[in-house]
């Protein structure tokens, strides 16, 4: 028994890192898409008029924040000709702009811009899965990133960590 935990363990880790390869937006698509397909199967819709309203403006608003985010935080790599691919080597440390309130602002961006899709479609489910892919982003992604950047550029990134935090 404790062969087969073992086993179906490691398997599970190497799924995840399966999934490296795969950019981290389509994660978060993949995700939203099997909260579709459950919302389907069990629909978890409100379907009052005051609560439709409010979800789709306040979807609208984080969907908006969201994208503006992760596009500010894509576009600074861009400029700065550096990779947005996990575990490999970036080319200059980026600490500024969005970077300056958070070491991860495209993935706070992603986050809320499918928060915002889930407001503006009324879905539950996709919300209910957001936190798998949080949690595989935080765990799994970002270990590999930081210790990239540690390597690379360690007592400028070190210093970063301590002043900015991971996530907000």
């Amino acid at each position: 028994a404790q062969l087969f935990t073992l086993t179906a363990t490691r398997m599970f880790y190497n799924l995840l890192r399966l999934l490296l390869y795969v950019p981290v937006p389509w994660v978060f698509v993949l995700t939203y898409l099997c909260g579709v397909g459950v919302e389907h199967v069990f629909p978890g819709n409100v379907h009052s008029p005051e609560a439709n309203l409010t979800g789709s403006i306040l979807g609208g608003i984080l969907l908006a924040m969201g994208v503006v985010i992760a596009a500010w935080g894509w576009l600074i790599f861009y400029k700065a000709r550096t990779t947005t691919v996990p575990g490999r080597a970036s080319r200059k440390l980026v600490t500024w702009g969005p970077y300056r309130f958070s070491r991860n602002p495209m993935y706070v961006g992603l986050s809320l811009a499918y928060l915002g899709e889930a407001g503006l479609l009324h879905q539950l489910w996709p919300v209910f899965l957001l936190p798998l892919t949080i949690c595989y982003v935080n765990w799994i992604v970002i270990p590999v990133e930081e210790a990239r950047l540690n390597e690379v550029f360690a007592p400028e990134y070190q210093t970063y960590c301590a002043k900015v935090r991971r996530w907000v």
